[in-house]
């Protein structure tokens, strides 16, 4: 394997870890804000950030900005997502809600069939309905009576409809995009996405008493914004320069294994066994999907 294969891989091997922190420290800071003020704040410190990258990178161009409303199309869906996120992980176990982020690529595959006809090889689908199969044994705890009467916990249904905006967000971003980089197209998605929740969560964020907010929701806020936002999406940039967007895609199944460790440097319990038995399932489509095709 060359260099920059190798650099590719430890660069999502860095995201997946990154992003699993969003939902060991989300889950300790869910009920203390409102999940819309909260990501109010987020986008705007995001959008400051990546507006940073971006004007040391090169700027903009006057054509970057044209058709304005894709950016608020995009925005409003990834925004969505993230709100979803934190108002699920107020009742759901963080490894829970992790298991139902690894039906992303599921999900994104359908979603991506749908808007642009793309179609996936069949390990590549075997991979990714291990991967389902998995979450799903985590999400309904190993039990087949629970699976059965689709008796499924309200942050994981709730976080699940936040899932279903990524996953249509990914194929948008490939129809919408008119050749601007990465990096504008990221900062238009997230401005627009900061002024659509700061519109509908104005009510929200002025009954908030941010300076009463507790360390863990600087924290978490501090974290989601630098490193769960700016630094995964160099990363992101980075690896797929260098790897199969298959290859990309397979670390979204490491990430309840993050969370697992995560909690556990947090001072929170490990899972049982029957959690570990759906994570070992998620692990092997990663396995899957990593491998060659030839």
């Amino acid at each position: 394997m060359s260099g920059d294969r190798v650099r590719g891989h430890l660069a999502m091997l860095a995201f997946s870890a990154l992003v699993a922190g969003s939902f060991a420290l989300g889950a300790m800071m869910a009920d203390r804000v409102a999940p819309i003020a909260f990501t109010a704040l987020r986008f705007w410190i995001g959008t400051l950030l990546i507006g940073a990258l971006m004007a040391l990178t090169g700027g903009r161009r006057r054509s970057d900005f044209v058709a304005p409303w894709r950016y608020g199309v995009l925005g409003g869906i990834f925004a969505g997502y993230f709100v979803l996120m934190f108002e699920g992980l107020k009742t759901a176990p963080p490894v829970s809600a992790a298991a139902v982020f690894t039906l992303l690529p599921i999900l994104t595959a359908g979603f991506g069939w749908l808007v642009l006809r793309q179609v996936t090889t069949g390990r590549m689908a075997l991979a990714l309905a291990i991967g389902a199969l998995g979450a799903a044994w985590v999400i309904f705890r190993g039990d087949l009576r629970a699976l059965l009467a689709f008796d499924v916990g309200r942050g994981e249904a709730i976080y699940f409809a936040g899932c279903l905006c990524h996953a249509l967000y990914v194929p948008l971003v490939r129809l919408l995009n008119r050749g601007e980089r990465a990096v504008v197209f990221t900062f238009g998605t997230l401005l627009a996405g900061a002024m659509v929740v700061t519109v509908l969560g104005s009510g929200a964020i002025r009954a908030t008493d941010w300076a009463a907010q507790p360390a863990i929701v600087w924290i978490t806020l501090a974290y989601t914004a630098v490193f769960a936002t700016a630094a995964t999406f160099v990363l992101t940039q980075y690896a797929a320069l260098r790897l199969p967007a298959s290859k990309v895609m397979a670390y979204t199944y490491l990430t309840p294994s993050w969370v697992i460790l995560w909690q556990l440097a947090l001072g929170q319990p490990a899972p049982g066994p029957v959690v570990l038995t759906g994570v070992a399932l998620t692990a092997l489509a990663l396995l899957l999907l990593l491998k060659d095709e030839h």
